[in-house]
């Protein structure tokens, strides 16, 4: 069974009489013993090929046909890995097929001079492996073996930078310990199992030839940052290992604004094709390039359910409205639809799919069916999160999250004489998104601050929580009307399965005590959950003690 798609490659490399000068196939290998269900399979392939630019597909390009044991179709897109054009270079296929048994396929590798193709077959064995996170309700994920999912965890969007101009907090932010090693490490054994990260110039810089404050990554000449690639490599092993999932961000604001623009490698300054920014979104020179970064990125790293989400953009508003004549609306929105569905075309797992704003927006863009999930980030307003998120949940039909949040969005202020204020809007966001129909908490920013701040922990109050509340309905949850006798206090009210929740929030400077009173439950058995304390006590009566600016949990059982 291991040895089979050997033997028919090169079997096949004896029927296959290309035209002359075109692609030439020469060997393929499978490099994995045993292809097992929703784990990595890949192939190293060999070929000979003409190209001025291996990551251009209009230039050169490998794909593998497959037809699944049930008979799906679906296409793979292999990518470069080195050699030199018109002689024999290294290639690569990647993917986790989602179901066992014997698959067949085709090798087609193709140059501006003709094509060549090459037969395989493999088996895949059965596993246990819970697949890649789908859309579920409003308020879960699932595996594609159904198990519910929530996210919990925070922004870890880059790792230190070598120079920093936060006036307070450069040292800090500049401190080499904030790695994706350590970084990472803390957020898996605090409890979270979710973060989000950016591509940018400093960080994953993929798309980007200059770098900008980084001694991780090197400036390159070809259109795909080598350097990156490496740290991605490394990333994506390290998700795996620790169990955590992310959500990719594959543009960011900045880029496209002020003097960052100017190093963008479309901005025709740097020889790119786009006069302004605008052109990255119309013309077509532009969005060929864009498309093949994403081909590039389906095809080293799309194997992997640790890569949960693809996030186009952060903020896509502030790119439109960052400029001096706003890019329309309809401009944005076209070109997240023609992206959203090439990316679902091309991805074989067919993951989910996003993007993001800052607070603007953008008309006909969270209605575009290829968008999983729709995002905004929110500062100095938690108390609202949970109201946003129902009002765009039931007004466009699709799961809504905050992708970032904190008490202050300004870098430039002192964040020492606001501290405790950023502590205590840290945790009441969690609060406020575990209550909320949303399959991914809020995710904070400032993570260096915070895990300065020794807060991270925190994370594993929240997740006890969480886990009790999956286990309870089995993924499902209902929210239930529910009242508290004293102002000052608000409260929020959930049920899954047999257990009802309840989150007590005091906001006022002195402890206050009321009664709590739930729809269609005259007598309450329950405990309380401290999660300053992380401790558990039986809930002598349904008249209870808030203390200030405290947050208390009810679990009552059903009778």
């Amino acid at each position: 069974m291991r040895v089979s798609p050997r033997i028919l490659a090169a079997a096949a490399l004896a029927a296959v009489i290309p035209s002359a000068h075109s692609a030439v196939l020469e060997s393929a290998t499978l490099l994995t013993p045993q292809p097992e269900r929703f784990a990595k399979v890949e192939y190293v392939v060999i070929g000979k090929a003409s190209f001025k630019d291996p990551y251009r597909s209009a230039d050169v390009r490998l794909d593998l046909s497959l037809t699944s044991p049930s008979g799906r179709k679906v296409v793979v897109p292999g990518y470069f890995d080195r050699g030199p054009s018109d002689q024999s270079s290294v290639w690569r296929v990647r993917f986790a097929p989602e179901e066992a048994g014997k698959f067949s396929g085709i090798l087609v590798f193709k140059d501006a001079t003709g094509a060549s193709e090459l037969p395989l077959t493999f088996d895949v064995g059965d596993s246990n492996r819970r697949g890649f996170l789908r859309t579920r309700d409003s308020w879960t994920f699932a595996f594609d073996n159904g198990e519910p999912f929530r996210g919990i965890g925070q922004n870890i969007c880059w790792e230190a930078r070598t120079t920093d101009d936060n006036a307070f907090f450069g040292r800090l932010h500049e401190n080499e310990r904030f790695n994706y090693e350590y970084m990472l490490g803390q957020l898996q054994a605090s409890g979270g199992n979710f973060y989000r990260t950016w591509m940018c110039a400093w960080n994953l810089p993929l798309g980007w030839k200059k770098v900008i404050d980084t001694n991780r990554y090197r400036e390159d000449t070809t259109s795909l940052n080598r350097s990156a690639m490496d740290r991605m490599d490394e990333l994506v092993e390290l998700n795996e290992q620790l169990g955590l999932y992310c959500m990719l961000v594959l543009d960011h604001a900045g880029g496209y604004v002020g003097g960052q623009w100017e190093l963008n490698p479309m901005s025709a300054k740097q020889g790119g094709p786009c006069a302004t920014p605008e052109e990255f979104f119309t013309l077509p020179a532009a969005r060929e390039a864009f498309r093949d970064r994403v081909r590039y990125l389906v095809a080293r790293w799309g194997y992997s359910p640790s890569l949960a989400v693809w996030e186009f953009w952060n903020e896509i508003d502030n790119v439109s409205y960052g400029q001096k004549t706003q890019i329309p609306d309809a401009v944005i929105t076209a070109w997240h639809k023609e992206m959203s569905e090439y990316l679902k075309e091309l991805d074989p797992q067919k993951r989910l799919v996003s993007t993001s704003i800052s607070h603007r927006d953008i008309e006909g863009m969270n209605r575009i069916t290829a968008m999983d999930f729709n995002q905004r980030h929110i500062y100095g307003h938690t108390d609202e999160m949970g109201e946003t998120i129902r009002k765009y949940s039931l007004q466009d039909g699709k799961p809504y999250v905050i992708g970032e949040f904190a008490f202050e969005w300004d870098w430039t202020k002192n964040f020492s004489v606001i501290a405790d204020k950023l502590d205590a809007d840290y945790k009441r966001g969690l609060w406020k998104g575990l209550f909320a129909p949303t399959p991914i908490l809020p995710l904070s920013w400032w993570w260096e601050f915070f895990d300065d701040r020794k807060l991270t922990g925190y994370l594993g109050r929240v997740r006890v929580v969480q886990d009790e509340m999956l286990a309870s309905g089995k993924g499902s949850f209902a929210d239930v009307d529910v009242s508290f006798s004293a102002t000052g206090v608000s409260a929020q009210a959930v049920k899954c399965g047999p257990k009802t929740f309840v989150l007590l929030s005091n906001r006022v400077a002195a402890s206050v005590t009321g009664e709590v009173k739930l729809a269609g439950r005259p007598s309450l058995v329950g405990e309380v959950y401290d999660p300053e304390s992380g401790s558990r006590s039986a809930l002598a009566s349904t008249t209870v003690t808030v203390p200030s600016g405290a947050d208390l949990i009810l679990v009552f059982n059903a009778r």
